[in-house]
């Protein structure tokens, strides 16, 4: 029976209008915790954790192995490297496309910069 129906059928019988139905307020897990994590000030947070989870895909096996982002402040994402010679080469000759990548799938204005740093 369409709800239209049923609550004039309902009204008629019980001789007093009847209240509209029920706004459904079920909302997913992920939607709440999204729209309340900027307000507890988490969304720099959760924006790091994302970077993490794709760092692998985004600057390949070897120097995901050799390197990891360490924290994302003011749009500087901070990256600790094992070694001074991965450094380098993720310095002078990856930092663009790395950094290009990023900003693809994260959004230029959440990177704006990476800084690699022996840790």
């Amino acid at each position: 029976m369409k709800p239209a129906l049923r609550q004039k059928v309902l009204e008629e019988w019980r001789g007093l209008p009847q209240p509209g139905p029920k706004a459904d307020r079920l909302t997913t897990v992920g939607s709440v915790l999204t729209s309340l994590a900027p307000k507890l000030g988490l969304g720099e947070r959760l924006l790091e954790e994302e970077i993490v989870a794709a760092w692998a895909e985004t600057v390949g096996s070897f120097f995901a192995a050799h390197s990891r982002p360490a924290k994302l402040h003011q749009g500087v994402l901070i990256v600790q490297v094992l070694q001074p010679t991965v450094l380098f080469e993720l310095e002078r000759r990856c930092k663009p496309i790395i950094l290009a990548k990023l900003r693809e799938r994260f959004g230029g204005r959440k990177i704006q910069a990476i800084r690699f740093k022996v840790g």
